[in-house]
């Protein structure tokens, strides 16, 4: 079955970083494109970012384009996103998500809050 296992998140201070990775298992990693989604408390679910299966291309959300940058390592089943320069408004629960024949898989999530 499809896996995806988020890790990294925290508390962390404005402006400062931190990167965030996901697991996956399940399928074949290299054919699909991954995504980063993230839930505020309140909030609906958004779009961070996503990624080509090959890591070739990769497309933001307005809110965190050239702050956070979407990579994967195919080797190692896993894809990551790095927060940089981050801001209060970026605290949410992190979602590593992909889509496989039309349907929707989800991690469990990690939580990010950023706070002085």
């Amino acid at each position: 079955q499809v896996q995806l296992v988020e890790s990294g998140g925290g508390l962390v201070q404005p402006g400062g970083s931190l990167r965030l990775s996901c697991a996956a298992s399940g399928f074949t990693f290299g054919n699909y494109p991954m995504r980063w989604y993230r839930q505020a408390p309140g909030k609906e679910r958004e779009l961070v970012a996503s990624i080509s299966s090959a890591g070739r291309n990769a497309n933001y959300g307005d809110y965190v384009k050239g702050r956070f940058t979407i990579s994967r390592d195919n080797a190692k089943n896993t894809v990551y996103l790095q927060m940089d320069k981050v801001h209060p408004e970026d605290t949410a629960v992190y979602y590593c998500n992909v889509r496989v024949l039309s349907d929707d898989f989800w991690g469990q999530g990690t939580q990010v809050i950023v706070s002085s």
